[in-house]
């Protein structure tokens, strides 16, 4: 039996980024705010830190995926700020990791919200993912 870490519920990072032209909104679509973070990528750099904080203390061939979002993206921010997004492990099961996130800017506060993310073998997930990609073979849609 592999022999998994226990994460601590309390267990946190906070990581950091300046917002560029790749994070604004109008690479996701919206041609209207091509100034300000897109909530995609405020997503994405959740999600990172959630990995960043979890899957360098699991064993090889071992990682985490995501299973849910939810979020709240409250206040704008531009290009140019710096956004810090903290991570934090509400709870963990064994497999399951529940997060709490919180996104700030220079001024404040600017999303918040929560992430569960599931541990699983990377070799069992690509072989069930490649098992489902051949069941869509020969499918007229």
């Amino acid at each position: 039996m592999l022999e998994l870490p226990k994460i601590k519920n309390g267990t946190s990072i906070v990581i950091q980024r300046e917002i560029k032209e790749e994070d604004t909104a109008l690479n996701y679509g919206s041609g209207r705010l091509e100034n300000l973070l897109a909530t995609p990528s405020l997503i994405a750099l959740m999600i990172e830190g959630a990995v960043k904080l979890v899957d360098d203390k699991l064993p090889d061939g071992v990682i985490t995926v995501g299973k849910m979002i939810r979020i709240e993206h409250q206040k704008p921010t531009g290009l140019g700020a710096t956004v810090s997004v903290k991570v934090v492990v509400k709870e963990f099961d064994g497999a399951r990791i529940l997060f709490d996130i919180q996104a700030y800017d220079e001024i404040g506060m600017i999303g918040s919200g929560s992430h569960e993310r599931w541990i699983v073998n990377k070799n069992s997930l690509l072989q069930r993912a490649t098992e489902r990609a051949e069941k869509l073979k020969n499918k007229d849609f």
